[in-house]
């Protein structure tokens, strides 16, 4: 609140002078200030110029721009690398797919040769004869009747 006391040119004043050093948007000088945006459009345009000029400045700055530039180029071909990469594992993967289906139906069409040539014939089931149990099964190989 202690901003609102001063009156609003020097609250521009000492909110270009905060701000002398950053590239900040209008918004956030107008926050800064403690002005509407209008205001400053308004009745303050060389400030917004001095803002302007800041932003200027600041996207003119090489160094920044070209490590940036460097640095998507950079990503972009690495990238680039990894498609063609994983273009060339889809390639092997289908072929490998291709070849394992070509396998499974010549297995296919060999069983039904050999179920087709097979002579099969039922098999008799008998029921199961049940079980003793195994105090019985020691009783019996002890006695002597068995032997």
């Amino acid at each position: 609140m202690a901003t609102l006391k001063r009156s609003v040119p020097e609250r521009v004043q000492a909110a270009l002078a905060a701000t002398a050093h950053e590239s900040v948007s209008v918004a956030a000088f107008c926050r800064h200030a403690g002005i509407s945006r209008n205001t400053l459009y308004r009745y303050y345009p060389q400030a917004l110029d001095a803002i302007r000029r800041r932003r200027r400045q600041r996207a003119a700055v090489p160094g920044e721009e070209d490590s940036m530039i460097h640095r998507l180029r950079s990503q972009l071909q690495s990238m680039h690398t990894q498609a063609a990469q994983l273009a060339s594992l889809v390639d092997h993967y289908f072929a490998a797919y291709r070849d394992a289906q070509g396998l499974l139906e010549r297995r296919d069409r060999e069983l039904s040769q050999l179920r087709r040539s097979a002579k099969s014939r039922p098999i008799a089931l008998r029921r199961a004869v049940p079980h003793k149990s195994p105090s019985s099964a020691i009783e019996t190989m002890d006695s002597p009747t068995t032997r």
